[in-house]
């Protein structure tokens, strides 16, 4: 009789023992749980006090040129190239990272605002004056960075003979020899570089318009691009065809239909003219 109430004893003890440790092990997941939420409550509480600068702006402040431009910009541009110049399909692209470099390019020299969607811009009267244009530029680099025009006297320092050898090697199979440009396919063109000024050669080279190729400062140094400005600027545009009539400076294309329309022309009558004496 006594081994069956101390049977019944230590059953009853174990049962009372599994009740109590199961809500103790329940209570201890549930502190757990409530300390990692509240230290991670605090971490993120301490790292939006401390680092307040973190935190993703939306629209960030511009500068005084940039709101200006961006007034600009929002009467004259944002019909093709969209709020905020993300750009609009069948329309225009984006602007975002293409720098000023490239709007100062486009926009100085009357390329920008395009008339009509055509396989390439012209270039035209400009719209814009030269401060307006640096104010569209830092509007559209502060929205998204790119590559930028140094200030200065772009071709300083300039070595004419380098400038030649790396414009021939560069640049005269499009533009051709004499800088007077071509043509290229699908109805584009390589411009004349004769109206070109120092800062709509160096944004070219830097941007890349139309069919151009991108010259990055791993392609061509600050200073090779200042010896091609040199060689452009006192070379091409200064040369004043002491030869005669310079034949719109398109290279030996031109010279060959001339040589042909006047010297075999003059041969020929020349040796009729001998024939009918003789």
């Amino acid at each position: 009789m006594t081994s069956d109430n101390d049977r019944r004893g230590g059953l009853l003890a174990r049962l009372r023992r599994g009740r109590s440790a199961a809500p103790s092990r329940g209570r201890r997941r549930l502190g757990a749980a409530v300390r990692l939420i509240a230290a991670l409550t605090l971490a993120g509480g301490a790292y939006t006090l401390f680092a307040p600068g973190v935190q993703a702006q939306e629209n960030p402040p511009l500068t005084g040129a940039a709101a200006e431009g961006k007034a600009l910009f929002d009467v004259s541009c944002v019909t093709c190239h969209g709020r905020n110049a993300q750009g609009v399909e069948d329309r225009g692209p984006s602007l975002i990272g293409v720098g000023a470099a490239s709007v100062d390019f486009q926009v100085s020299s009357g390329r920008m605002p395009m008339a009509r969607q055509e396989a390439q811009a012209g270039r035209k009267p400009p719209v814009f004056t030269d401060e307006q244009t640096r104010q569209l530029a830092q509007y559209v680099q502060e929205l998204g960075g790119g590559p930028i025009i140094p200030e200065g006297d772009l071709s300083r320092g300039a070595d004419l003979a380098v400038g030649g050898e790396l414009y021939r090697i560069n640049c005269s199979q499009c533009h051709a020899f004499s800088g007077g440009g071509g043509a290229l396919s699908s109805g584009k063109y390589a411009p004349s570089l004769m109206p070109a000024s120092d800062r709509q050669i160096y944004a070219a080279m830097l941007s890349g318009p139309q069919n151009m190729p991108v010259f990055g400062d791993n392609q061509l140094s600050p200073q090779e691009k200042a010896d091609i400005i040199a060689y452009i600027q006192q070379s091409l545009q200064n040369t004043q065809d002491p030869g005669g009539f310079n034949l719109g400076r398109y290279g030996p294309s031109t010279e060959g239909v001339a040589i042909f329309l006047v010297g075999i022309v003059a041969l020929v009558f020349a040796a009729l003219w001998i024939a009918g004496k003789s």
